[in-house]
Order: structure tokens, then sequence, then C-alpha cells
């Protein structure tokens, strides 16, 4: 039996590289995310790990020999969505089986363009793929009892994009995040929401989240107005300061960066994933010659920061 998540009007932190680690995902639940989606992660990494309960940390991890593969925590139980980089019906299942007892749904990554996925037939490859991404899709639906999603980009053919989420559809996942963009666009581009309320129209039985340049709750009722969407997904406006999902409106900077650094210490986030996560947070010009950017390039551990 599959269990169950209401993925209708709900606002999303979306994946991202190197981001969304545990630490990233818990600050954007305390500021109002609804639901948030780890960094993908490849299934051959997942495969294999061992799961281990940290006492000084009170974190789930995954290890695979030395390496961390993944770590959860019971604040975000329920609301994680584990996002999943595959290529393989049988190795997407054996990856989500892994993780299954921590996670609240699995989420196939269709939209990643960097060439590693590609290469490996992930991410965005799976749009011109169809009957792979159909296979691994089902697979998982039928296999894994956790809630499955897909999240895709637009193709350059606005009919081959509504052919691609009416298939998804089928497959009984329970949404489906469109990124308004293709997989030659990047964020200098702007997103095509104009393209989105034509296509989701298409989808009649679950909901279909937007992503692209949606930075901050204040807009969100804009963009569900001119696109119909049921959901939102926010990815740079949260990478630049999770409390964009802040009804009340975002919190100062140095407020935020403190409530994440709070999160890395309480958990023993790795420094160096800590110290990126801060730096792209504070990619902004006004940071690039203060002090606390300047702190944040030379400092040699998490505590330094803190």
């Amino acid at each position: 039996m599959t269990t169950s998540i209401d993925y209708d009007n709900k606002v999303f932190l979306a994946p991202m590289v190197r981001v969304g680690t545990l630490p990233f995902r818990l600050t954007a639940l305390q500021y109002g995310a609804d639901l948030v989606w780890t960094e993908e992660l490849v299934d051959k990494r997942v495969i294999g790990s061992v799961r281990k309960y940290n006492c000084a940390t009170q974190t789930i991890e995954y290890w695979k020999g030395d390496k961390l593969t993944f770590s959860t925590h019971e604040n975000e139980k329920g609301r994680v969505i584990f996002q999943l980089g595959t290529a393989d019906p049988d190795l997407a299942l054996q990856a989500a089986l892994t993780v299954k007892q921590d996670v609240a749904g699995i989420d196939v990554n269709c939209g990643c363009p960097k060439k590693f996925s590609i290469q490996g037939g992930m991410g965005a490859a799976l749009l011109s793929n169809p009957d792979q991404l159909k296979k691994i899709l089902t697979n998982l639906v039928q296999n894994v009892g956790l809630p499955v999603t897909c999240k895709i980009r637009l193709m350059e053919e606005k009919e081959k994009t509504i052919e691609l989420v009416k298939m998804i559809e089928s497959t009984g996942v329970k949404a489906i995040t469109i990124h308004c963009r293709t997989k030659e666009q990047r964020s200098s581009t702007p997103a095509k929401w104009e393209e989105f309320k034509e296509i989701a129209q298409e989808v009649k039985n679950i909901p279909v989240a937007i992503n692209g340049d949606v930075y901050s709750w204040q807009d969100i009722s804009r963009v569900k107005e001119l696109t119909s969407a049921n959901s939102v997904m926010i990815a740079r406006g949260a990478q630049y300061n999770p409390s964009a999902f802040r009804k009340e409106g975002m919190l100062p900077d140095e407020q935020v960066i403190k409530s994440y650094l709070k999160k890395c210490v309480d958990v023993n986030n790795v420094h160096q994933n800590t110290k990126y996560v801060l730096l792209t947070m504070t990619t902004d010009p006004k940071y690039t010659r203060s002090p606390t950017y300047r702190k944040i390039q030379q400092a040699k551990s998490t505590l330094a920061l803190w």
C-alpha cells in the first residue's frame, strides 16, 4: 500500500545539487516550505548504502564505505522527497527501496541538463527517451510503496511536452513538476510561464507544479494567476535566502545565515558543504567584498563561522 502525500496547493523546495543537503532542507522547512526535495542522488551511489543512527546528532545516515550518501532528521519526517537520478528501472527501484523507510516520496529527475546526467542517460536525457522513462516510473509506482513524482523540463515543441506529461500521468505518479525552460536554457533565460498553462491543463487527475523564476512567497499568487499551477517550486530564490518561503516576507540575510549555521552545527554537516552553501547564499555583489563573505571564504571549519 502506498502512503499518501498531498501535493496540491503547496510550496516546495527544489532539488539543488550540493545545496539541498539536510541543514538547508531543515532551514527551508523552518521558514514555511511544505515539502523539501533532496539534491539529486544517483541510483548506483545509493544502492549498497548502510543505514545508521547517529546518537550525537539524532540523524539517520546512509553510508557507502567512508562516504555519506544521505542523511535525514525527525524534523523533516513525512516532508522530504528523495530525488533520484536514474536511467534504469531496476536500479531505480533498488535505490528507492534502500531509503524507503526514511523518506516521504521518490522523485525521478528528468530535468537536469548537466553533462554527467545526460551522458549517463539520466536527467534531461530521459525527455527524449519516453519509453525508458515510462518503464522507470511504472516500476517505481508498482513496487516501491511510496508516492512517486517526476520533474521535467519543457521540450522544444509544446506538443511534445503535452505528449510527455500525458504519458507520465498514465504511469500512476502523484504529481509532476515542470521547470519552464528547455534543457538547453539556463537561468539567464526567462522561464516560459506562458507555455505552462496549456501543457498543465492536459493533466487531468494529479497536481502540476511550476518551477522557474519564482523567488519568494510574494511571487506565488502572481504565477498561479497567470498559469493556473496547482503548486509552486522555489529554487534560486530559496538558495539566496531560504526565508523566501515566509508568508510574512523574507528576513535579513544575516539572520537567515545564522539560522542555517546553527543547523549545520546541530547535525555536524560537512564543512565543505556548509561553506559551499553559504557562498551561494552570498553571491549578491553587495556581499563579495563584505567582511561576512571574506570570513566564509577563509573559514577552516563550521565552528569558526558559527
